[in-house]
Order: C-alpha cells, then structure tokens, then sequence
C-alpha cells in the first residue's frame, strides 16, 4: 500500500466525516425549528396546555440534540480508528 493511497483514503474519510456532521447540525437546526413551531402552534390552539406541551418539547429536543453527538461520536470513530486503512491493506495484501 503506498502513501499516496494512504493519504487519499484519509482524505476521503475527512471529507465524508465532514459532510456527515454538517448533515446532523442541518437536520438537528430543522428538528429544533419544527418543533418549536408545533410548541407555539399548540400554545395558540390551547394555551391553558402551555406546561404539558413545554414538558413535552423540551424532552423531545433533547432527544433532538442526542443525534449529532451520537454522529459526533460515530465521526470520532472514523478519524482516530480508521476501519478502511485496515480493510484496504487486507484487500491489497499489504
């Protein structure tokens, strides 16, 4: 295996971790807004319900902030044990 294909698996695995965490802060900026919305939607329909739906948002977006640090993790996992080095040696036979 030679440095140079080394390298471009690397960085590879940079670029895709990259757009891995940029995807779980979209989709966790649009959970947060979505849920937010239907928060102060069903505080206008209902607002003798505020603390329910409050307890009940506030538990969901914590729920919602879970997923990028579970990427977060997974991401970590690609760039300090990169699983694809090894698999490319065993393939290579190198």
């Amino acid at each position: 295996m030679t440095p140079e294909m080394i390298t471009q698996l690397y960085g590879s695995t940079i670029l895709i971790v990259g757009i891995m965490l940029a995807a779980a802060g979209f989709a966790s900026a649009l959970g947060w807004a979505l849920i937010c919305s239907k928060y102060l939607e069903g505080i206008a329909r209902q607002p003798e319900m505020r603390p329910q739906l409050m307890t009940q948002m506030l538990f969901t977006g914590g729920l919602m902030e879970a997923f990028p640090m579970i990427v977060l993790g997974i991401a970590m996992w690609f760039i300090f044990a990169n699983p694809f080095i090894g698999a490319a040696k065993s393939v290579i036979g190198g």
